[in-house]
């Protein structure tokens, strides 16, 4: 096997203080944030919906999923839209802010280092932290994240 065909194309996320690494193919468009309706009595991780393609998007803010301050929407705030794979959503995505637009990387296992499976709540959205060169970011728990926002859907 190549070495070209153990790359993976990853996006850097970037958040308030913090990073996500994800999968290129797990997203389907990177927008422009406008504001959100907010669902009455949801966490307030659940930032609420937005208009996206002419069908609601439920958008929720990773920090605050993890347990941190919910960052201050600026001019620079974008929403990443990831397919919903697990079939909880019946939108079949969902978005998550963040503080600027992502960066496009390759990655392979040289690249990619394990860093810790700690240091955020035991029912966090993360599996883990690699350490990626001279990064730090954190590889999120997109399954777990659906699974939450489906709960909050039912609760609203």
């Amino acid at each position: 096997m190549s070495a070209e065909s153990e790359e993976l194309y990853s996006l850097l996320v970037p958040l308030s203080d913090d990073r996500l690494i994800v999968p290129r193919a797990c997203v389907a468009e990177v927008v422009r944030f406008s504001k959100a309706d907010a669902q009455e009595g949801a966490h307030e991780w659940m930032l609420g919906t937005v208009n996206w393609n002419g069908r609601p998007l439920p958008v929720v803010s990773f920090e605050g999923a993890i347990g941190k301050d919910i960052p201050v929407i600026t001019g620079r705030t974008r929403v990443v839209v990831f397919y919903a794979v697990t079939g909880q959503l019946k939108t079949g995505y969902f978005g998550v802010v963040t503080q600027g637009f992502p960066q496009l990387v390759r990655v392979n296992r040289d690249v990619l280092k394990l860093e810790s499976k700690d240091g955020w709540p035991e029912d966090a959205p993360v599996l883990c932290r690699v350490r990626m060169i001279n990064e730090y970011p954190m590889i999120p728990d997109l399954e777990k994240l659906e699974a939450m926002l489906a709960r909050e859907s039912l609760q609203a």
